[in-house]
């Protein structure tokens, strides 16, 4: 969710990245690529003759390879060619579907996605937005540039050389260009781009974006603390980063708005270690802290760690709400976290993207989405 989470990059494409870069073929070609054209051939007759009706549903792969004497593989191929051309559409979990002949746009658009890791955070923000697209018969095409600016714009360059109708990007903001430079850069694309877990500081910027509400949530957090009795509640954060800020801000105003004492600790994500986690218990303890919200789950695991080592325990002498619940129930005391709606995030920006592409001209959506708590046994509260 920050620019400084370890690289998880996966730079193979997609599955079916032959059909969205046309003109990639050997010149001579086989009697599998022969077999699985004449196939293609085959299925656009049959569409466009209605044997299935627009709308209908297509035998399954398994069916079209028993009935046409072919492997799964080339009906795969045949059916992808389809897809391509826009005659059908593939519904994950559903099925192929016809297509109207004026189907729009989306139907048949292209997206390139970017984000900066597949391993932490964004898997589920990718199957939010493979639904949406998958609903909507659009194609993804995937690239993870591993927190590095100049790689993002290499990365941005290929999804447009490759073919891609709109873009959807988590960019780093924790870099050598300045934010509202980068965005001004993003804005003058060539097609339409939405951001996700991202927004300009300046009412200068025009970005679409689709983000977690994260003022609310650490509001949120400290709201669900202070319910518990706490009166003295600390923030402890890894820093730089484009959560700090927002979780700052609503920390702070739970705070006030209760009369509530307030305590915050910062260290970078490189020197947060136990000796870390021991500093901040102590700067938690100097300020009269009874509770704290950590940015991020490692920090609170962390925090658990040095409570244990100066004879506290969690919950009774600290209660603890974790920020991101990536990995929050794995810690020695299930960690209280706030989970930012990271598949609605992802399945929010494809539909934001796909509308832009239908409607240019409207206005532009900038989408805030609260997260939930999740209540385990870190902060004392009983789960529901």
């Amino acid at each position: 969710m920050d620019d400084n989470t370890p690289d998880g990059m996966d730079d193979n494409p997609p599955a079916d990245r032959a059909h969205e870069t046309p003109g990639r073929r050997a010149v001579a070609e086989g009697p599998k690529d022969l077999k699985f054209r004449l196939l293609a051939q085959e299925l656009r007759q049959q569409v466009r003759a209605g044997v299935w009706p627009v709308g209908g549903r297509l035998p399954t792969e398994k069916q079209l390879a028993l009935g046409s004497g072919s492997s799964v593989s080339t009906v795969r191929r045949a059916v992808d060619e389809l897809i391509a051309e826009g005659l059908v559409v593939r519904r994950q979990g559903s099925g192929t579907f016809v297509l109207a002949p004026d189907a729009p746009r989306t139907a048949r658009a292209l997206i390139g996605v970017l984000v900066p890791d597949t391993t932490f955070y964004y898997p589920q923000v990718l199957q939010g937005i493979e639904e949406g697209l998958s609903a909507a018969g659009a194609r993804l095409l995937l690239t993870c540039s591993g927190y590095d600016q100049e790689r993002e714009a290499r990365d941005v360059a290929d999804l447009l050389d490759g073919g891609a109708d709109g873009l959807l990007l988590v960019p780093t903001f924790n870099g050598p260009e300045h934010r509202e430079s980068y965005l001004a850069r993003i804005a003058a694309l060539p097609v339409p781009a939405v951001l996700i877990e991202r927004r300009g500081t300046s009412l200068g910027d025009t970005s679409e974006y689709v983000c977690t509400h994260h003022e609310a949530g650490a509001y949120d957090a400290v709201r669900h603390l202070a319910a518990l009795g706490h009166r003295s509640i600390g923030l402890v954060l890894r820093a730089p980063a484009p959560t700090a800020p927002p979780l700052i801000e609503g920390y702070r105003q739970a705070a006030a708005e209760l009369g509530c004492a307030t305590t915050e600790f910062e260290a970078t994500r490189q020197e947060w270690s136990p000796a870390t986690a021991d500093r901040a218990l102590a700067a938690l303890r100097a300020g009269g802290a009874t509770a704290a919200v950590c940015f991020g789950d490692r920090q609170a695991a962390l925090l658990e760690g040095a409570a244990r080592r100066a004879g506290l325990t969690v919950p009774d002498d600290l209660a603890l709400v974790a920020y991101d619940d990536e990995i929050a129930d794995l810690a020695d005391i299930p960690l209280t976290a706030v989970a930012p709606p990271k598949h609605l995030l992802g399945r929010t920006a494809a539909e934001t993207l796909l509308r832009r592409l239908r409607e240019p001209g409207s206005a532009r959506h900038r989408i805030l989405l609260r997260p939930s708590i999740t209540v385990r046994q870190s902060c004392g509260a009983r789960p529901t």
